[in-house]
């Protein structure tokens, strides 16, 4: 563990523990040496500085890492729109960047991805959702804001509906999920509402993090710690 513990701790700012990582997470301390792998990988690809920047280009490619892992394919250099800005991209990284410093730090990393697990509880999913949803974090889903994820889910599949369809959807889904009809989601309405429509939690599951030294071998870190019982 040494090794690899003096030279994260030079080169990557916040690095953590990954014997603490894994403690936190449903994440095993291999994994979490793998994830480090990766998380170099996306955080030296513009300015190697050990974190992932907001400016820089790396919003595009954690992005392009979530998406791709979400599609069941891995291509982190070969995304298309890596560099293009996009609201589902900029809401990801917001939230990931849990400091508010506009970088990521491997710490913050490894536990914002922990809620794409599929060990993660579902309540923790069901939170991020809604956080990812609630665009001005008023705490209250708008329909505008709806409105703005949808298009962006949409261009991103590089799909287009017509206006009237999307407000067909827009109303369809207040009407199912604004019980008190105040034209907004609140946090216990968006509860019920997933629970009763339990594909919407389908992107917030990535089934390759179950194993990931498993599922992508070249990102394992040749680990000197040895696992431990959780």
């Amino acid at each position: 563990m040494g090794c690899f513990q003096s030279t994260a701790r030079k080169q990557f700012p916040g690095h953590e523990d990954p014997v603490i990582l894994a403690s936190q997470t449903a994440f095993s301390v291999s994994e979490v040496e793998a994830l480090f792998e990766l998380f170099k990988s996306i955080s030296s690809s513009v300015i190697d500085d050990g974190l992932i920047n907001k400016e820089s280009g790396g919003m595009g490619l954690l992005f392009s890492t979530w998406f791709h892992l979400m599609m069941e394919e891995f291509q982190l250099a070969l995304f298309k729109n890596r560099k293009k800005e996009n609201l589902f991209a900029n809401r990801i990284f917001d939230l990931f960047d849990v400091k508010r410093k506009g970088v990521i730090d491997f710490g913050d990393f490894v536990r914002s991805l922990n809620v794409f697990h599929p060990n993660a509880p579902q309540e923790d999913k069901i939170d991020f959702s809604f956080k990812l949803y609630d665009l001005d974090s008023t705490g209250f889903i708008e329909r505008q804001e709806v409105k703005q994820m949808l298009i962006a889910l949409l261009c991103e599949n590089e799909m287009k509906l017509a206006d009237e369809t999307i407000e067909i959807i827009l109303d369809k889904t207040f009407l199912e999920a604004d019980v008190n009809q105040d034209g907004r989601i609140d946090k216990s309405e968006w509860q019920n509402f997933v629970s009763q429509n339990p594909s919407l939690l389908k992107i917030m599951t990535l089934p390759y993090l179950r194993d990931i030294t498993t599922t992508f071998p070249s990102f394992v870190f040749n680990s000197e710690v040895d696992e431990i019982a959780t």
